[in-house]
Parts: structure tokens; sequence; C-alpha cells
């Protein structure tokens, strides 16, 4: 998206979000527990933290934009996206927090190409993953571990026997995984999760271990459209990458993933010892979606302004937005395009 009046928002200011709730059949409660959610939703599976998708957009919780939801606080102000990525399409990402407290079905996401031609438009679907916690016997489904064909899969599916081609891979807090459109992948029971993805919410279901949902329905699958999109070869387990801290002053970052939709870093605030605030730098050429995981903090700006913020919390800074300091001590995922 172009820029056309970037003087229009050099004063803007940060804004909570509150999100979108889903109450898919695989949630827990940990949402609630662990982040104060108090969302009154059983089992509480997904919230959508930023969004501005259609089935889920976040609403603004703070400022002047409060009460309004964020796709229309972006429409009324396409400049807060910045001039990256050079798209006219909206929010290009969506942010989420998944408490898994069953296994999720195995399913793979399309690419924008086949999105876009399959899909009405619509974009595709890759993302990655950080493990914000983990049961001692937690998994993952990452593609398969040996090759595999249509037939081959078409015929697992019907005969209930798909698990035997999957690799499943221990997961464990602190872990990161970015899982490109086509892979076949499943999140499994025992996974806490904050997921970066494209701004889609295309899935497709190959097998959801034969389950039903509160109205004695089972869940659709759609085995012929994922069969077209999925990568069929063997998949290398995932390694996690070398994460390297830099350190600045009240802070350290780390960069988790980094690809054409979107750049992750997991940034360590702790101005206990230092006894000043932490300057932040925000973004000219895209917005940033500060994301807190754990801990608590303060986040200032020059008129006085400020925003309390505590685990769970989510903050959308929009492009050029008035310098901030941060203060508290916390684990804070930041994420940019």
């Amino acid at each position: 998206m172009t820029n056309k009046n970037t003087s229009l928002n050099l004063n803007c200011k940060p804004f909570l979000l509150k999100p979108a709730a889903k109450d898919y059949l695989w949630g827990g409660n940990r949402l609630n527990e662990d982040f104060a959610k108090n969302i009154q939703m059983e089992p509480l599976a997904e919230t959508w933290e930023c969004s501005t998708h259609p089935d889920g957009v976040s609403m603004v919780a703070s400022g002047e934009f409060s009460g309004m939801d964020l796709k229309q606080v972006l429409t009324l102000h396409p400049e807060f996206l910045g001039t990256h990525p050079d798209s006219d399409r909206e929010l290009p990402i969506l942010i989420k927090f998944i408490d898994a407290r069953k296994d999720l079905s195995v399913q793979v996401h399309p690419d924008d190409e086949y999105a876009r031609i399959h899909e009405n438009g619509s974009l595709g679907k890759t993302e990655m993953w950080y493990v914000l916690d983990a049961t001692k016997d937690a998994k993952l489904v990452y593609g398969f571990h040996h090759d595999v064909t249509k037939e081959t899969l078409r015929d697992s599916i019907e005969k209930g026997v798909l698990e035997k081609h999957l690799q499943k891979v221990p997961i464990k807090k602190n872990d990161v995984f970015f899982i490109e459109a086509g892979t076949v992948h499943a999140i499994g029971a025992g996974a806490l999760i904050a997921e970066i993805q494209e701004n889609s919410n295309l899935t497709y279901r190959m097998y959801d271990y034969d389950r039903v949902d509160k109205n004695g329905k089972k869940r659709e699958l759609h085995v012929e459209k994922a069969l077209e999109v999925a990568n069929l070869k063997s998949s290398k387990e995932p390694k996690q990458p070398m994460r390297v801290l830099r350190f600045k002053k009240g802070y350290a970052t780390e960069l988790l993933s980094r690809c054409q939709y979107f750049q992750v870093e997991r940034m360590l605030l702790n101005t206990e010892i230092c006894r000043e605030m932490a300057q932040f730098q925000t973004g000219s050429n895209s917005f940033q979606v500060l994301l807190c995981t754990k801990g608590c903090g303060v986040m200032y700006w020059e008129d006085g302004g400020m925003i309390n913020f505590y685990k769970g919390d989510c903050m959308f800074l929009p492009a050029n937005s008035i310098p901030i300091k941060l203060h508290g001590k916390a684990q804070i995922l930041k994420v940019e395009c």
C-alpha cells in the first residue's frame, strides 16, 4: 500500500486491541486462566488478537478509536499500514493465541496463487508458531516421513490410517516452527501457541479423527482440495533456528522468523536495573504489533499518554507512530511486515 499522506499520522498513537474468540471443539481454558481474557466461551480455543478478517475482527480497546473495530480504523486511516508491503490489500497478517487441549485436525493451507484462483481472490496461508508452553508429551505434525502419492493418502484417509504416514515432532516451550503453505500439519494436544500468519482463514482438513461436534456431527473434510495443494514429498524434521540475542538499554531482541509475509522478533524487556525507560524504535514503512506473552509493563509517549499492558495483551503501533518508551519486565513478540 502506498502511503500517500505520511504527515497525517506523524503524531498517531498506539492502541490496545481486544480479540475475537473461537470455541473450536479441540480447545481448552488456558487462554482465560493464563491470559485473563475473561471471555465467556467454553471451550476457548483461539483468540484472534490482531485481525481484520471477516471471520473474526479485533476491536480497539484504548485511545481515540476505542470501540471501533480494527478494520474500520484501517479503512479510515490506510496510512497506518505504512508503505510495505507494496500492496493494495488490507492488514496482511493475522495474529492468534491457540490453546490445544486436544489434537487439531490434520490440515493444509493453500498458497497465494491457488487461493487467488480457487478461493475468490483470497490470500493463502503461510504461518509461524511460537510455543508458549507444552506438556511433556506434546507433539506436532509436520509433513510426511516418506514420499507419498495422492492415491496413497486418499486410501489412508478412507481407511482411517493416515497417521502412519505423518511425521510427528516433539515440541517444548520456546520452540519456533515455520509452516509454509502446502505443508501438511497439525498442532498436538497440550500445546499453547502464538501464531502469526497471512490474513487468511483457508484450512483444508484432511483428517479429523472421526470426531463429532457439539451437535453430534462430524466436521467437514476437504480431502480433494487438500490433495491438490499438499506437498507430498518427505519433510525433513524441522530444526530450531539459530537465535542471537542483541542487547540494547533496557531490553534484548532475537529474530524468530522472517519471510516475505512477516518478520517476528522476541523482545525481552527488563528496565528494573537500568533505571531508565527503554527507547523503542517505531517503524516508518510498516505498522508493528506487540504481543505480550509474559510479564507486564507500561508504554509511554511524549504528550503524557500511556498504556498499561499485561500478559496476553496486544498493541497496534501504526506506521510513523509517535515515539514510545517501555518500562517493565516482560516478554513480547514484535511483528511487522
